[in-house]
């Protein structure tokens, strides 16, 4: 498991929220269970207090402005360091997934399969909770371009997966560029 999070007082930016939502929804999309399994693996981390249970877990997730009912206020940097960590937790747990996805080594049709089955759960969960009146929420729907953006997602929570992927994570989410 990773580490709780420490208070470096993080204050996310809009990317930086709307970026964490896309990746906890990435990991709902790869887990059939993902809520309950965020929920469980927030009490193994030790915040019960942040998550105590799933509305908790709902309510810090709104403040990405792309959801269909969004909170106003700035996600608070415990929140965020929290749910950071919670991101690097469930990556740690859907690890071999990860791998078999970005594999080079697994056959290609079964690759494509597993892409295939990515991209209708996310899409299904993206129409199910983000406002379809956004253009940035009708580009991660749209077929021909959102290829790119699904493997970036994945390839990211491979990436924070192991020891150091707080830091990495919170460098991404931080990361000015589009």
């Amino acid at each position: 498991m990773t580490q709780a999070p420490t208070q470096s007082g993080v204050r996310l930016s809009r990317r930086g929220v709307e970026r964490l939502d896309l990746l906890l929804l990435t990991v709902e999309a790869l887990d059939l269970n993902g809520g309950e399994a965020m929920l469980w693996t927030s009490h193994q981390l030790g915040l019960q207090a942040q998550f105590p249970n799933r509305v908790e877990l709902w309510k810090r997730r709104c403040h990405s402005p792309l959801r269909r009912i969004t909170r106003r206020d700035q996600l608070d940097s415990t929140d965020a360091e929290s749910l950071i960590a919670l991101v690097c937790a469930m990556a740690d747990r859907l690890y071999p997934m990860l791998h078999q996805l970005l594999s080079s080594r697994e056959p290609e049709q079964l690759t494509q399969q597993r892409w295939e089955l990515l991209r209708e759960r996310l899409g299904d969960l993206i129409e199910e909770r983000m406002n379809l009146r956004r253009g940035a929420v009708l580009r991660l729907l749209d077929p021909a371009s959102n290829a790119p953006t699904h493997h970036r997602l994945v390839s990211t929570l491979g990436l924070v997966a192991g020891p150091g992927g707080i830091d990495r994570l919170r460098a991404f989410l931080l990361d000015p560029t589009p």
